[in-house]
C-alpha cells in the first residue's frame, strides 16, 4: 500500500502509514527522479547546483515539487513543508474543522487560471524559469502568479479538497496520539472515504506510477503499500470511518488477502472492495468490469469509478483438507499436507492447469528477474502448457479422484469422459478472461452462472476443450452445487486462486463461507468531474430531509437502508451547490416552520405581492414535496393558470402554457374551458387558436395541471 519496492524509490520515501509520536506533519515524500525539464523548486537564486544539468534530484509524490539532492538543506531553511496529512492531538494546538489550501509555486502548470480563465503557458515557456502559477496541492486550483488573479484572501480561505473531495480523508480527521496506537476521527459527513492498497506486483513499474499518482490526488495517509506491511494495520486505522471503500491495486491474490483480513477483523458493515488490476490473470477484476489490466487510465477517472461503482456480493468458499482416510499411512505419497489457501474467491482446480501454474510458480521463485512483465508471463504459460501437453502428465487424473456434489457422485462421468482438468468455479471468468461455463441457454439442467447465488459450478476439461477455451469454447458442465466432497488417491497438482501446490492424497470438502461486498464498476459513469472546471460543482442541490430520534440513529447509523426505513420524511430543500452545513440547517428550520404553520391551519392559497400563490413558488423552486402537500391539502378555486391567462387575453402566456402541456379540456367551477373564457373576453383569434390546439391534444392524457 504506498510506493513499491521499485529500485527508483529510495529510502527517503516514508515507511509505515501510522500516526505515531515521532510522525512529522508536513514531511515530504521523496523519490528519485530524472525527468527532463523538472526545475529545482528553489529557483536560480537559491539553487546550489544551478549550472549542473546532471545533478541528482528528488520529487515529492504528494505536492510534486522537485529539489536537487544538494539543495535539501536549503529547502529546510526556507521551511517549505508538504501538505499536512494529520492534525496534532495536543489540547494546546488549535482545532480547525476545515482544511486550508496548500499553495505551491509552479514554473509549469497545465490547465487554465481559476480567476481569468486563460492558460498558463507562454511562448518559449520551455526555457522559462519564472514562476507562472500558484496552485493548491489539495484541490488542484491554480491561479496566475499576479495580483489580479491570486489575491490575498485566497491564502487563508478554506479548501474544498477539489473534485475528489468525496474520497479524500481530510487531515483534520486523522489525529496524532502519544500512545503507540492509531486514532482516526469519525464523522457524520455523508461522503465516501476510500483506502487504497497495493501489493508489490511483478509489474512493479505500473504499481509505482499508480501509487505516486494516488499520493498526489489523495491524503497520503489513506494510501498503503502491502509490500511494506500487511493490510491489517490500515484496516484497523479506518475501521470506524463511515462509508469506507477500499481500492486494491494488484492481482486477484491481493484482493483475496484483503478479504481474508476483513474476515479476521469482522468489520460491521464490511467495506466494499474495488479492484485496479495490476496482476497477470485478473479474472475477478474482469468479472467486476474493472478490465484485464491497467491501461494508463487517468487516476482521476479511477477515483470516480470507485465512488460511483455498484456494491455487489461475492460468494467465498471454504476448503477443508484432511488426510485421505481410505489409504493406509504407508501408502501416502510425498506432497504438501495442506493447500496454499483455505478460502477461494475465484476457483479451485486440479490437473493440467494446476500443473502448468505450478511450473510457472517454481520458475518464478527461482528466477524472479525473468518474470517482470505480463507479456513474458503469458509466454511462459504458453510454453509450459505445450510442454505438459506433449508429456501428457495429467492424462490419468480421472482414475485417481472421486467427486461428490450435493450427494451426487460425478466420478463415473469423469472417468467416462477422461477429464484431465477439473475446475470448481465461483466467477464467470477463468484463465485470463475465458468463460469455461459459457451460456447454458435452453439447457434445463443448468442456470446461468452468478457470483452471488451460493452455488459453485463444476466443470470438466479434456485437452481439446481446454484449447477451445481460447476461441470462445467451454468445458463440460457437470454440476451446480452448494457442497463438494473430493477424494484424491495420489499426489495431484492443485491451485487455489492461482496459488499452486502438489497435494498429497487427501479428503477435501468445499462449502460456502460467506459473502463479501465488492465494488462493480459502472458501465456508465455518473460523476466524472474535471479538475479546475467551474461546472464540476452543481449550481443547486436537492436534499431530501428525513427525521429520526437519536436513540434509533445510534442503533442504525451503520446501515443506511434500515436508517432510511426507520426515518420519517419531512420534505426536500434546494440549496446552492457550494453551501455549507449552517446554510442547510437554516433551510431545514424553514421547512419545519412551514410544516408547523400548515398544521395550525394556514391558508395554502394566499397570494403574495406578485399575485403568485405558494403553489407557484414551490413549483418554480422545484420543491416537489411541498407541491404534493398543497395538492393534497389545499382547496381548489376551480381555475387553472390557462383560464387566468385566457380571460386576461395574454396570448403569449397562453402559448407558453399550451406548449408546456397545459390541459385545454380542464373546466372551471362554471364548466368553462380556456377557449370559452377567451371567447367571453372578446378575443376570437385566441379562442380559435386554443380550439385548434385542443384538437391536437391526445385524449388519453393524464391531467397534471393544478387548479389555483
Amino acid at each position: 500500500m504506498a510506493i513499491s519496492e521499485h529500485p527508483a524509490v529510495g529510502r527517503h520515501l516514508f515507511g509505515k502509514q501510522t500516526v505515531k509520536e515521532n510522525a512529522v506533519n508536513g514531511e515530504h515524500l521523496w523519490l528519485e527522479t530524472n525527468v527532463s525539464g523538472d526545475l529545482c523548486y528553489l529557483g536560480e537564486e537559491s539553487c546550489q547546483v544551478k549550472f549542473s544539468k546532471s545533478a541528482l534530484r528528488r520529487k515529492c509524490a504528494a505536492c510534486k515539487i522537485v529539489v536537487h539532492n544538494a539543495c535539501m538543506e536549503q529547502l529546510e531553511k526556507i521551511n517549505f513543508r508538504c501538505k499536512p496529512t494529520f492534525r496534532e492531538g495536543s489540547s494546546r494546538s488549535p482545532r480547525e474543522n476545515f482544511v486550508r489550501h496548500h499553495w505551491v509555486h509552479r514554473r509549469r502548470q497545465e490547465g487554465k487560471c481559476k480567476q481569468c480563465g486563460k492558460g498558463f503557458q507562454q511562448k518559449f515557456s520551455f526555457h522559462s524559469k519564472e514562476i507562472v502559477a500558484i496552485s493548491c496541492s489539495w484541490c488542484k486550483l491554480a491561479f496566475h502568479n499576479k495580483v489580479t488573479c491570486f489575491m490575498l484572501h485566497h491564502i487563508e480561505e478554506p479548501c474544498s479538497l477539489g473534485a475528489h473531495a468525496a474520497v479524500i480523508v481530510p487531515p483534520t480527521w486523522i489525529i496524532k496520539v502519544k500512545k503507540p496506537q492509531n486514532s482516526l476521527k469519525t464523522s457524520t459527513r455523508r461522503k465516501k472515504r476510500t483506502s487504497f492498497k497495493r501489493k508489490a506486483s511483478k509489474r512493479g513499474n505500473d504499481g509505482t506510477k499508480v501509487l505516486q499518482m494516488f499520493m498526489w490526488y489523495l491524503n497520503p495517509r489513506q494510501v498503503f503499500d502491502l509490500s511494506q506491511e500487511g493490510p491489517k494495520d490500515a484496516l484497523e486505522l479506518y475501521r470506524k470511518v463511515p462509508n469506507l471503500r477500499i481500492l486494491a491495486c494488484g492481482g486477484d491474490g491481493t484482493v483475496g488477502w484483503i478479504l481474508s483480513i476483513l474476515d479476521e477483523l469482522q468489520l460491521t458493515p464490511q467495506p466494499p472492495v474495488a479492484v485496479l488490476p495490476l496482476g497477470t490473470g485478473n479474472d475477478l477484476a474482469r468479472t467486476l468490469n474493472w478490465g484485464g489490466g491497467y491501461t494508463d487510465e487517468p487516476v482521476s477517472k479511477i477515483l470516480c469509478h470507485v465512488e460511483d461503482g455498484t456494491i455487489v456480493q461475492l460468494d467465498r468458499w471454504n476448503l477443508q483438507v484432511e488426510r485421505n482416510p481410505d489409504l493406509p499411512q504407508d501408502e501416502l505419497e510425498d506432497g504438501s499436507r495442506k493447500l496454499p489457501l483455505n478460502v477461494f474467491n475465484n476457483y479451485f482446480s486440479l490437473g493440467f492447469d494446476a500443473h502448468v501454474t505450478l511450473e510457472f510458480h517454481e520458475s518464478r521463485e527461482a528466477n524472479p528477474e525473468k518474470f517482470t512483465s505480463r507479456f513474458r508471463n503469458k509466454m511462459f504459460y504458453a510454453g509450459a502448457a505445450f510442454s505438459d501437453f506433449l508429456q501428457r502428465s495429467s492424462r490419468d487424473l480421472s482414475k485417481h479422484v472421486k467427486v461428490v456434489c450435493d450427494g451426487t457422485d460425478l466420478t463415473p462421468k469423469i472417468q467416462e469422459l477422461k477429464f484431465q482438468c477439473i475446475v470448481f468455479l465461483n466467477i464467470p471468468r477463468y484463465c485470463a478472461g475465458t468463460m469455461p461455463w459459457g451460456n447454458p441457454g435452453d439447457h434445463r439442467d443448468f442456470e446461468p452462472q452468478r457470483h452471488d447465488d451460493g452455488y459453485i459450478e463444476v466443470i470438466g476439461f479434456t485437452m481439446a476443450s481446454l484449447a477451445a477455451l481460447q476461441v470462445g469454447g467451454h468445458g463440460e458442465r457437470l454440476h451446480q452445487c452448494r457442497e463438494v466432497t473430493l477424494l484424491t488417491y495420489k499426489s495431484i497438482p492443485m491451485q487455489v486462486d492461482g496459488e499452486p501446490c502438489r497435494l498429497a492424497p487427501s479428503l477435501i470438502r468445499i462449502s460456502l463461507r460467506n459473502q463479501a461486498n465488492m465494488v462493480q464498476k459502472s458501465k456508465r459513469r455518473t460523476s466524472m468531474p474535471l479538475l479546475n472546471d467551474p461546472h464540476s460543482i452543481p449550481d443547486r442541490l436537492r436534499i431530501r430531509v428525513n427525521r429520526i430520534n437519536l436513540q434509533e440513529y445510534e442503533g442504525l447509523h451503520y446501515d443506511k437502508e434500515k436508517l432510511r426505513e426507520a426515518s420519517i420524511p419531512l420534505g426536500i430543500i434546494v440549496v446552492r451547490g457550494d453551501c455549507d452545513l449552517e446554510t442547510c440547517r437554516m433551510y431545514i428550520d424553514r421547512l419545519q416552520e412551514f410544516i408547523e404553520c400548515c398544521k395550525k391551519g394556514a391558508n395554502l392559497l394566499i397570494q403574495g405581492p406578485d399575485h403568485g400563490s405558494l403553489l407557484h413558488h414551490a413549483a418554480k423552486s422545484g420543491h416537489g414535496e411541498i407541491v404534493k402537500y398543497i395538492l393534497e391539502h389545499g382547496e381548489s378555486v376551480g381555475e387553472t393558470a390557462l383560464h387566468k391567462a385566457a380571460c386576461q387575453r395574454h396570448r403569449a402566456i397562453c402559448q407558453l402554457l399550451v406548449d408546456a402541456g397545459a390541459s385545454l379540456r380542464k373546466t372551471d367551477s362554471k364548466g368553462k374551458t380556456p377557449r370559452d373564457r377567451a371567447q367571453q373576453a372578446g378575443d376570437p383569434d385566441l379562442a380559435s387558436y386554443l380550439e385548434s390546439r385542443q384538437n391536437y391534444q391526445m385524449v388519453p392524457h393524464e391531467d397534471l395541471e393544478t387548479a389555483v
